[in-house]
Protein backbone atom coordinates (compact mmCIF):
# COMPACT_ATOMS: atom_id res chain seq x y z
CA UNK A 1 0.00 0.00 0.00
CA UNK A 2 3.24 2.36 0.31
CA UNK A 3 4.03 2.52 -3.08
CA UNK A 4 0.01 4.01 -4.00
CA UNK A 5 0.95 7.31 -3.03
CA UNK A 6 3.77 7.01 -5.61
CA UNK A 7 2.74 5.65 -8.22
CA UNK A 8 -0.55 7.79 -8.48
CA UNK A 9 1.57 10.41 -8.69
CA UNK A 10 3.83 9.40 -11.47
CA UNK A 11 0.71 8.70 -13.75
CA UNK A 12 -0.44 12.47 -12.86
CA UNK A 13 3.19 13.93 -13.65
CA UNK A 14 2.94 11.21 -17.32
CA UNK A 15 -0.28 12.99 -18.08
CA UNK A 16 0.65 16.60 -17.91
CA UNK A 17 3.49 16.00 -19.38
CA UNK A 18 1.18 14.02 -22.30
CA UNK A 19 -1.23 16.87 -22.28
CA UNK A 20 0.88 19.60 -22.69
CA UNK A 21 2.42 18.26 -25.98
CA UNK A 22 -0.68 16.86 -27.52
CA UNK A 23 -1.10 17.35 -31.48
CA UNK A 24 -2.54 15.82 -34.17
CA UNK A 25 -4.15 16.54 -37.47
CA UNK A 26 -7.66 14.81 -39.16
CA UNK A 27 -9.75 15.41 -42.15
CA UNK A 28 -12.32 17.86 -40.75
CA UNK A 29 -14.77 15.42 -42.84
CA UNK A 30 -13.86 12.46 -40.24
CA UNK A 31 -13.89 14.03 -37.04
CA UNK A 32 -17.72 15.60 -37.53
CA UNK A 33 -19.68 12.02 -37.62
CA UNK A 34 -18.04 10.92 -33.71
CA UNK A 35 -18.40 14.37 -32.50
CA UNK A 36 -21.45 14.77 -33.60
CA UNK A 37 -22.32 11.56 -31.79
CA UNK A 38 -20.76 12.50 -28.60
CA UNK A 39 -21.68 15.70 -28.39
CA UNK A 40 -25.19 14.86 -28.45
CA UNK A 41 -25.05 13.26 -24.81
CA UNK A 42 -23.75 16.18 -23.26
CA UNK A 43 -25.77 18.65 -21.48
CA UNK A 44 -25.90 22.24 -22.68
CA UNK A 45 -26.88 23.60 -19.15
CA UNK A 46 -24.71 21.58 -16.44
CA UNK A 47 -23.79 21.88 -12.38
CA UNK A 48 -20.52 21.00 -13.03
CA UNK A 49 -18.20 22.44 -16.00
CA UNK A 50 -16.55 20.04 -16.98
CA UNK A 51 -19.57 17.82 -17.97
CA UNK A 52 -20.18 20.22 -21.01
CA UNK A 53 -16.88 19.47 -22.25
CA UNK A 54 -15.93 16.53 -24.48
CA UNK A 55 -12.50 14.50 -23.94
CA UNK A 56 -10.17 13.98 -26.55
CA UNK A 57 -7.34 11.07 -26.16
CA UNK A 58 -5.02 10.40 -28.66
CA UNK A 59 -3.22 6.89 -28.63
CA UNK A 60 -1.31 5.10 -31.54
CA UNK A 61 -3.39 6.91 -33.74
CA UNK A 62 -6.51 6.43 -32.37
CA UNK A 63 -8.55 9.87 -31.50
CA UNK A 64 -11.08 9.00 -28.72
CA UNK A 65 -14.07 11.62 -28.40
CA UNK A 66 -16.39 10.92 -24.96
CA UNK A 67 -19.39 12.96 -23.77
CA UNK A 68 -21.05 11.85 -20.96
CA UNK A 69 -24.14 13.50 -18.31
CA UNK A 70 -22.83 10.79 -15.37
CA UNK A 71 -26.18 8.56 -16.63
CA UNK A 72 -24.71 8.20 -20.18
CA UNK A 73 -21.25 7.68 -21.34
CA UNK A 74 -20.96 7.54 -25.30
CA UNK A 75 -16.62 7.19 -26.51
CA UNK A 76 -16.63 7.47 -30.09
CA UNK A 77 -13.22 6.25 -31.70
CA UNK A 78 -11.68 7.84 -35.81
CA UNK A 79 -8.12 6.50 -37.11
CA UNK A 80 -5.70 9.14 -37.55
CA UNK A 81 -3.84 8.88 -41.04
CA UNK A 82 -0.93 10.15 -39.66
CA UNK A 83 0.47 9.61 -36.15
CA UNK A 84 0.14 12.52 -33.73
CA UNK A 85 1.72 13.82 -30.00
CA UNK A 86 -0.43 11.62 -27.75
CA UNK A 87 -2.42 13.21 -25.15
CA UNK A 88 -5.50 14.33 -23.58
CA UNK A 89 -7.13 16.83 -22.42
CA UNK A 90 -11.44 18.05 -22.06
CA UNK A 91 -12.61 20.98 -24.61
CA UNK A 92 -16.41 23.19 -24.68
CA UNK A 93 -18.22 20.33 -26.68
CA UNK A 94 -20.84 22.62 -28.32
CA UNK A 95 -18.30 24.90 -29.69
CA UNK A 96 -15.83 22.59 -31.16
CA UNK A 97 -18.98 21.05 -32.86
CA UNK A 98 -19.61 24.42 -33.86
CA UNK A 99 -16.24 25.46 -35.09
CA UNK A 100 -15.82 22.27 -37.33
CA UNK A 101 -19.18 22.75 -38.91
CA UNK A 102 -18.68 26.22 -39.81
CA UNK A 103 -15.39 24.95 -41.05
CA UNK A 104 -15.43 24.26 -45.25
CA UNK A 105 -15.89 20.49 -46.12
CA UNK A 106 -12.81 18.97 -47.52
CA UNK A 107 -10.38 20.64 -44.71
CA UNK A 108 -7.68 19.42 -42.41
CA UNK A 109 -8.00 20.60 -38.90
CA UNK A 110 -4.42 20.97 -37.04
CA UNK A 111 -5.42 20.39 -33.11
CA UNK A 112 -2.64 21.23 -30.57
CA UNK A 113 -2.20 22.09 -27.40
CA UNK A 114 0.21 24.70 -25.38
CA UNK A 115 -0.11 26.29 -21.87
CA UNK A 116 -3.61 24.84 -21.06
CA UNK A 117 -4.97 26.15 -24.42
CA UNK A 118 -6.17 24.07 -27.41
CA UNK A 119 -5.62 25.46 -30.64
CA UNK A 120 -7.62 24.51 -33.65
CA UNK A 121 -6.33 25.56 -37.33
CA UNK A 122 -7.86 24.92 -40.54
CA UNK A 123 -6.34 26.85 -43.59
CA UNK A 124 -6.32 30.84 -42.14
CA UNK A 125 -8.74 30.14 -39.54
CA UNK A 126 -7.66 30.22 -36.27
CA UNK A 127 -9.90 29.24 -33.46
CA UNK A 128 -8.61 29.05 -29.08
CA UNK A 129 -10.26 26.92 -26.57
CA UNK A 130 -9.99 27.09 -23.24
CA UNK A 131 -9.72 23.33 -21.63
CA UNK A 132 -9.83 21.67 -18.20
CA UNK A 133 -7.61 18.81 -17.05
CA UNK A 134 -8.29 15.25 -18.49
CA UNK A 135 -7.80 13.84 -15.05
CA UNK A 136 -11.21 15.98 -13.60
CA UNK A 137 -13.14 13.89 -16.14
CA UNK A 138 -15.84 11.43 -14.46
CA UNK A 139 -16.02 7.83 -16.15
CA UNK A 140 -19.22 5.84 -15.69
CA UNK A 141 -17.90 2.73 -14.11
CA UNK A 142 -19.71 -0.16 -15.99
CA UNK A 143 -17.91 -2.70 -14.50
CA UNK A 144 -18.30 -6.64 -15.91
CA UNK A 145 -21.23 -7.69 -17.83
CA UNK A 146 -22.71 -10.35 -16.43
CA UNK A 147 -24.70 -11.18 -19.84
CA UNK A 148 -22.86 -10.94 -23.00
CA UNK A 149 -24.05 -10.87 -26.43
CA UNK A 150 -23.32 -10.05 -29.88
CA UNK A 151 -26.72 -8.83 -31.80
CA UNK A 152 -27.38 -7.39 -35.69
CA UNK A 153 -27.25 -3.39 -35.07
CA UNK A 154 -30.75 -3.17 -37.50
CA UNK A 155 -32.31 -5.68 -35.28
CA UNK A 156 -31.24 -3.76 -32.04
CA UNK A 157 -32.60 -0.52 -34.28
CA UNK A 158 -35.90 -2.00 -35.60
CA UNK A 159 -36.96 -3.45 -31.58
CA UNK A 160 -36.09 0.30 -30.42
CA UNK A 161 -37.70 2.06 -33.06
CA UNK A 162 -40.86 0.47 -32.98
CA UNK A 163 -41.24 0.48 -29.25
CA UNK A 164 -39.26 3.53 -27.89
CA UNK A 165 -42.25 5.89 -28.82
CA UNK A 166 -44.61 4.66 -26.05
CA UNK A 167 -41.91 5.15 -23.18
CA UNK A 168 -42.86 7.69 -20.69
CA UNK A 169 -41.85 11.15 -19.95
CA UNK A 170 -41.06 12.09 -15.93
CA UNK A 171 -43.69 9.98 -14.79
CA UNK A 172 -43.30 9.75 -11.00
CA UNK A 173 -43.29 5.89 -11.77
CA UNK A 174 -39.47 6.29 -12.78
CA UNK A 175 -39.61 2.77 -13.90
CA UNK A 176 -41.64 3.64 -16.72
CA UNK A 177 -39.37 6.33 -18.15
CA UNK A 178 -37.58 3.87 -19.63
CA UNK A 179 -37.14 0.63 -22.06
CA UNK A 180 -37.54 -3.19 -20.53
CA UNK A 181 -35.11 -5.28 -22.22
CA UNK A 182 -35.62 -8.78 -21.68
CA UNK A 183 -34.07 -12.00 -22.77
CA UNK A 184 -36.40 -15.20 -21.90
CA UNK A 185 -35.88 -18.46 -23.16
CA UNK A 186 -33.19 -17.28 -25.38
CA UNK A 187 -35.43 -14.68 -27.17
CA UNK A 188 -34.72 -10.64 -26.62
CA UNK A 189 -37.97 -8.23 -26.06
CA UNK A 190 -38.27 -5.23 -25.90
CA UNK A 191 -41.25 -3.14 -24.02
CA UNK A 192 -42.12 -0.08 -23.47
CA UNK A 193 -45.25 1.56 -21.18
CA UNK A 194 -46.64 4.90 -20.20
CA UNK A 195 -49.41 3.42 -18.49
CA UNK A 196 -51.85 3.94 -21.11
CA UNK A 197 -50.45 2.02 -24.07
CA UNK A 198 -47.42 -0.33 -24.45
CA UNK A 199 -45.31 -1.22 -27.04
CA UNK A 200 -43.81 -4.63 -27.53
CA UNK A 201 -41.55 -5.85 -30.01
CA UNK A 202 -39.20 -9.35 -29.89
CA UNK A 203 -36.51 -10.30 -31.78
CA UNK A 204 -36.89 -12.89 -34.56
CA UNK A 205 -34.01 -15.11 -33.59
CA UNK A 206 -32.65 -16.87 -30.64
CA UNK A 207 -29.96 -15.43 -28.20
CA UNK A 208 -27.56 -17.60 -27.02
CA UNK A 209 -27.24 -15.52 -23.07
CA UNK A 210 -28.75 -16.47 -19.54
CA UNK A 211 -32.21 -15.08 -18.97
CA UNK A 212 -32.31 -11.54 -17.48
CA UNK A 213 -34.47 -8.51 -18.23
CA UNK A 214 -33.75 -4.44 -17.33
CA UNK A 215 -34.53 -0.96 -17.60
CA UNK A 216 -32.56 1.44 -20.05
CA UNK A 217 -33.30 4.81 -19.30
CA UNK A 218 -35.21 7.43 -22.00
CA UNK A 219 -32.09 9.16 -22.60
CA UNK A 220 -30.17 6.14 -23.14
CA UNK A 221 -32.57 4.69 -25.17
CA UNK A 222 -32.74 7.73 -27.35
CA UNK A 223 -28.84 7.89 -27.92
CA UNK A 224 -28.71 4.31 -28.40
CA UNK A 225 -31.22 4.22 -31.41
CA UNK A 226 -29.17 7.18 -32.87
CA UNK A 227 -25.70 5.42 -33.35
CA UNK A 228 -27.41 2.83 -34.41
CA UNK A 229 -26.84 2.87 -38.55
CA UNK A 230 -25.39 -0.33 -39.95
CA UNK A 231 -25.35 -4.64 -39.61
CA UNK A 232 -22.04 -4.51 -38.41
CA UNK A 233 -22.46 -6.72 -35.22
CA UNK A 234 -23.32 -5.11 -31.65
CA UNK A 235 -21.39 -6.53 -28.73
CA UNK A 236 -23.83 -6.18 -25.86
CA UNK A 237 -22.66 -6.32 -21.92
CA UNK A 238 -25.57 -6.11 -19.66
CA UNK A 239 -24.45 -6.10 -15.52
CA UNK A 240 -26.36 -5.21 -12.55
CA UNK A 241 -26.28 -1.44 -13.08
CA UNK A 242 -24.93 -0.74 -16.49
CA UNK A 243 -25.52 -2.13 -20.17
CA UNK A 244 -22.59 -1.08 -22.38
CA UNK A 245 -22.92 -1.73 -26.51
CA UNK A 246 -19.25 -1.76 -27.84
CA UNK A 247 -18.61 -1.77 -31.51
CA UNK A 248 -15.95 -0.64 -34.18
CA UNK A 249 -16.59 3.08 -34.19
CA UNK A 250 -17.97 4.28 -30.37
CA UNK A 251 -18.32 2.14 -27.12
CA UNK A 252 -22.03 3.08 -25.74
CA UNK A 253 -22.41 2.92 -21.58
CA UNK A 254 -25.62 3.69 -19.51
CA UNK A 255 -26.95 3.48 -16.25
CA UNK A 256 -29.83 0.87 -15.48
CA UNK A 257 -33.17 2.48 -14.10
CA UNK A 258 -33.11 0.29 -10.43
CA UNK A 259 -36.81 -0.37 -10.04
CA UNK A 260 -39.28 -3.55 -11.56
CA UNK A 261 -41.15 -2.98 -14.79
CA UNK A 262 -44.80 -3.98 -14.87
CA UNK A 263 -46.17 -7.18 -15.34
CA UNK A 264 -47.01 -6.39 -19.03
CA UNK A 265 -47.91 -9.63 -20.26
CA UNK A 266 -51.52 -9.14 -18.13
CA UNK A 267 -52.59 -6.29 -20.15
CA UNK A 268 -52.04 -7.68 -23.34
CA UNK A 269 -55.75 -9.06 -24.53
CA UNK A 270 -55.83 -12.66 -24.96
CA UNK A 271 -59.72 -13.09 -25.33
CA UNK A 272 -60.98 -10.05 -27.97
CA UNK A 273 -63.71 -11.46 -30.17
CA UNK A 274 -63.82 -8.74 -32.27
CA UNK A 275 -61.32 -8.36 -35.50
CA UNK A 276 -60.98 -5.73 -37.72
CA UNK A 277 -58.84 -5.22 -40.70
CA UNK A 278 -58.28 -2.66 -42.72
CA UNK A 279 -55.50 -0.58 -45.06
CA UNK A 280 -52.37 0.96 -43.01
CA UNK A 281 -52.63 3.80 -45.20
CA UNK A 282 -56.12 4.53 -45.64
CA UNK A 283 -56.45 4.80 -41.66
CA UNK A 284 -53.48 6.52 -41.06
CA UNK A 285 -54.76 9.43 -43.12
CA UNK A 286 -58.74 9.22 -41.99
CA UNK A 287 -57.43 9.48 -38.36
CA UNK A 288 -54.69 12.33 -39.14
CA UNK A 289 -57.73 14.56 -40.77
CA UNK A 290 -60.41 13.58 -37.71
CA UNK A 291 -57.13 14.55 -35.19
CA UNK A 292 -57.50 18.03 -36.63
CA UNK A 293 -60.49 18.88 -34.76
CA UNK A 294 -60.28 16.82 -31.92
CA UNK A 295 -59.86 18.20 -27.95
CA UNK A 296 -56.33 19.81 -28.50
CA UNK A 297 -55.89 18.56 -24.37
CA UNK A 298 -57.40 15.12 -24.82
CA UNK A 299 -57.26 13.97 -28.58
CA UNK A 300 -60.38 11.53 -28.45
CA UNK A 301 -61.51 10.09 -31.49
CA UNK A 302 -64.66 7.96 -31.79
CA UNK A 303 -64.85 4.68 -33.53
CA UNK A 304 -68.23 3.12 -35.06
CA UNK A 305 -67.81 -0.39 -35.83
CA UNK A 306 -70.76 -2.13 -38.35
CA UNK A 307 -70.29 -4.31 -41.10
CA UNK A 308 -67.54 -3.46 -43.20
CA UNK A 309 -68.11 0.05 -42.05
CA UNK A 310 -65.41 2.48 -39.40
CA UNK A 311 -66.90 5.59 -38.57
CA UNK A 312 -64.52 7.86 -37.03
CA UNK A 313 -65.76 11.05 -35.36
CA UNK A 314 -64.09 13.78 -33.64
CA UNK A 315 -65.55 16.49 -31.42
CA UNK A 316 -63.67 19.94 -29.78
CA UNK A 317 -65.12 22.33 -27.21
CA UNK A 318 -65.96 24.96 -29.93
CA UNK A 319 -68.47 22.56 -31.16
CA UNK A 320 -66.65 21.62 -34.24
CA UNK A 321 -66.70 18.27 -36.05
CA UNK A 322 -64.91 15.43 -37.54
CA UNK A 323 -66.10 12.47 -39.59
CA UNK A 324 -64.34 9.91 -41.95
CA UNK A 325 -66.31 6.48 -42.61
CA UNK A 326 -63.34 3.85 -43.91
CA UNK A 327 -64.16 0.21 -45.56
CA UNK A 328 -63.13 -2.63 -43.65
CA UNK A 329 -63.38 -6.34 -42.71
CA UNK A 330 -65.44 -6.55 -40.13
CA UNK A 331 -68.80 -8.64 -38.74
CA UNK A 332 -69.95 -8.57 -35.75
CA UNK A 333 -72.25 -6.86 -33.29
CA UNK A 334 -72.11 -2.81 -33.48
CA UNK A 335 -69.44 -1.59 -31.13
CA UNK A 336 -68.42 1.78 -30.18
CA UNK A 337 -65.28 2.76 -28.48
CA UNK A 338 -63.15 5.85 -28.02
CA UNK A 339 -59.23 6.61 -28.33
CA UNK A 340 -56.22 9.38 -28.22
CA UNK A 341 -56.33 9.42 -31.61
CA UNK A 342 -51.93 10.17 -31.16
CA UNK A 343 -51.55 6.82 -29.83
CA UNK A 344 -53.54 5.24 -33.28
CA UNK A 345 -51.18 7.21 -35.07
CA UNK A 346 -48.24 6.10 -33.39
CA UNK A 347 -48.48 2.39 -33.71
CA UNK A 348 -50.12 2.97 -37.67
CA UNK A 349 -46.42 4.76 -37.76
CA UNK A 350 -44.10 2.07 -36.92
CA UNK A 351 -46.16 -1.15 -38.35
CA UNK A 352 -44.56 -1.48 -41.85
CA UNK A 353 -47.23 -4.02 -43.56
CA UNK A 354 -49.94 -2.62 -45.91
CA UNK A 355 -53.09 -4.09 -43.54
CA UNK A 356 -53.45 -3.60 -39.97
CA UNK A 357 -55.27 -5.74 -37.42
CA UNK A 358 -57.42 -4.37 -34.81
CA UNK A 359 -58.61 -6.79 -31.94
CA UNK A 360 -61.29 -5.78 -29.61
CA UNK A 361 -63.73 -6.98 -27.04
CA UNK A 362 -65.81 -4.40 -25.74
CA UNK A 363 -66.41 -0.10 -25.07
CA UNK A 364 -64.07 -0.52 -21.72
CA UNK A 365 -61.60 -2.97 -22.89
CA UNK A 366 -57.78 -2.36 -24.49
CA UNK A 367 -57.59 -2.55 -28.00
CA UNK A 368 -54.65 -4.77 -29.36
CA UNK A 369 -52.82 -3.79 -32.92
CA UNK A 370 -50.50 -5.75 -34.95
CA UNK A 371 -49.81 -6.38 -38.52
CA UNK A 372 -52.77 -8.36 -40.10
CA UNK A 373 -50.14 -11.25 -41.48
CA UNK A 374 -47.16 -12.78 -39.60
CA UNK A 375 -43.95 -11.04 -39.74
CA UNK A 376 -41.95 -12.17 -42.74
CA UNK A 377 -38.61 -14.32 -42.12
CA UNK A 378 -35.88 -11.75 -40.25
CA UNK A 379 -38.83 -9.39 -38.96
CA UNK A 380 -39.41 -8.76 -35.32
CA UNK A 381 -42.97 -9.66 -34.13
CA UNK A 382 -44.80 -6.08 -32.93
CA UNK A 383 -47.62 -5.51 -30.82
CA UNK A 384 -49.42 -2.70 -29.47
CA UNK A 385 -52.06 -2.10 -26.63
CA UNK A 386 -54.13 0.86 -26.27
CA UNK A 387 -56.63 1.71 -23.43
CA UNK A 388 -59.88 3.01 -24.15
CA UNK A 389 -60.87 6.57 -23.65
CA UNK A 390 -64.71 7.79 -22.47
CA UNK A 391 -66.01 10.21 -24.44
Amino acid sequence: MANLPGGHTARLLQKTERVENMKFSIARDALIKPLNLVAGVVERRQTLPILSNVLLALEDKTLSLTGTDLEVELIGRVELDAAGVDGEVTVPARKLVDICKSLPEGSTIEFSLEAGKATVKAGRSRFTLSTLPAADFPAVEGGAGSVALSLDQSLVKQLIDSTAFAMAQQDVRYYLNGLFLEIMGGRLRVVATDGHRLALATGPALVEAADTGVIIPRKGVLELSRLLDGSVPLELAIGTNHIRATNEQFTFTSKLVDGKFPDYERVIPKNADKSVIGERGELKQAFTRTAILSNEKYRGVRLKLSDNILDITANNPEQEQAEEVVGVQYTGAELEIGFNVSYLLDVLSVLEQPQVRLSLSDEASSALLENAEAPSEGEPERLYVVMPMRL
